[in-house]
């Protein structure tokens, strides 16, 4: 058994921001936990890192660290912190030590939704509405992905050729959320991605956004890895 965490930090991806947490956020303050959902730049692996490490700072640990897609980049190089008890992956990605997204992506055919971001000239990206429908979040209603996709945060490309220094997961417990539905990260990866940590994995039936699609799925996660199962 994990032990009993008090505070969870909640790390969102790429075009999003940290409202994409609304539905779990209320599941896990019922239990008692105090919560933080970062909301980070994008600009640079640093950058996010440093902002996640502020909210970690914040609050009492254990804390449980939780990382949506390019979140998991982020938690993988901040869970290194000695206030960091376990560790959540949600159709995240997981480099090791000295890898970057890149590194384990482009092993696997590029996604339906990475195969339309638009980029403009100082190379930040985001993913157009028709792809945030279709691709993102196709299990939502039309009209919240269309609010989702006006509200993401763009993300500069250069990110994901950046490599971690020491990943927190391969010394903490870790959970993993493999999302049979994803049209952003294949689920192949994930699954890959999951047992090479040695997770304790579940599978979502949904789309890149079971935080919002299946959010009592993904709040269950969160409680089990704070010892609240």
């Amino acid at each position: 058994m994990p032990v009993v965490s008090k505070s969870v930090v909640l790390v969102h991806g790429a075009f999003a921001d940290g409202s994409a947490w609304n539905r779990v956020i209320p599941l896990l303050q019922a239990r008692g936990l105090a919560v933080i959902a970062v909301q980070n730049p994008l600009t640079s692996l640093a950058d996010d890192v440093a902002h996640t490490r502020r909210a970690i700072a914040r609050l009492e640990g254990p804390v449980v660290l939780v990382g949506h897609s390019w979140g998991g980049v982020v938690i993988s190089e901040a869970g290194a912190d000695e206030r960091v008890g376990a560790l959540v992956y949600v159709a995240a990605i997981a480099p090791a030590s000295g890898e970057s997204a890149n590194d384990l992506l482009n092993a696997y055919p590029k996604s339906p939704g990475l195969a339309t971001l638009d980029v403009d000239g100082d190379g930040f990206a985001i993913l157009p509405a028709d792809s945030m429908a279709a691709n993102f979040a196709q299990d939502l209603p039309a009209e919240e992905t269309a609010v989702m996709a006006v509200t993401q945060g763009p993300v500069q490309g250069a990110v994901f050729d950046e490599k971690i220094g020491s990943a927190g997961w391969e010394t903490k417990p870790v959970w993993a959320i493999v999302t049979g539905q994803d049209r952003m990260l294949p689920p192949e990866y994930l699954r890959a991605a999951a047992e090479r940590m040695n997770a304790k994995i579940v599978d979502v039936d949904s789309s890149h956004v079971p935080q919002a699609s299946h959010p009592a799925e993904v709040a269950a996660v969160i409680l089990s890895a704070a010892g609240l199962g």
